[in-house]
């Protein structure tokens, strides 16, 4: 059971890591921003939902194995579930109207929540090898 958690929080923190600060990026550097943006919107709900999915998942295995990796992996459930339903409709919502100080804001928070998920999911990594 702990190997089958291994694999699954390996596939979340790896997953997490290539949206990041691959696929993200990649579109930005090769499109222009009014393709980018309307790519993103339409990816960021299927991301979350893998990543709630994923990580609720993990937990559970994981929690057999260490109690500390599963709350770990599920407190990055529940805060992907926050940023799905509360905090990515304010941000594309600042973006509609246009409010540049609350859309920086927002995805900032957006940004560090990801930044702290992805060195949870890590150290879950760790807990379980």
């Amino acid at each position: 059971m702990t190997l089958f958690a291994l694999l699954l929080t390996a596939i979340l923190f790896g997953g997490m890591v290539f949206f990041s600060f691959g696929f993200a990026p990649v579109l930005f550097a090769q499109l222009p921003i009014e393709k980018v943006r309307p790519l993103l919107r339409g990816t960021f709900p299927y991301y979350y939902l893998v990543v709630i999915t994923v990580s609720a998942l993990s937990a559970l295995v994981a929690w057999l194995a260490s109690p500390l990796a599963g709350g770990l992996l599920g407190g990055i459930c529940l805060s992907t579930i926050y940023a799905r339903q509360i905090l990515m409709p304010k941000i594309n919502a600042a973006t509609d109207r246009g409010d540049d100080p609350a859309f920086k804001r927002l995805h900032g928070a957006s940004v560090v929540i990801q930044i702290i998920q992805i060195g949870l999911a890590g150290w879950a990594i760790v807990l379980l090898s």
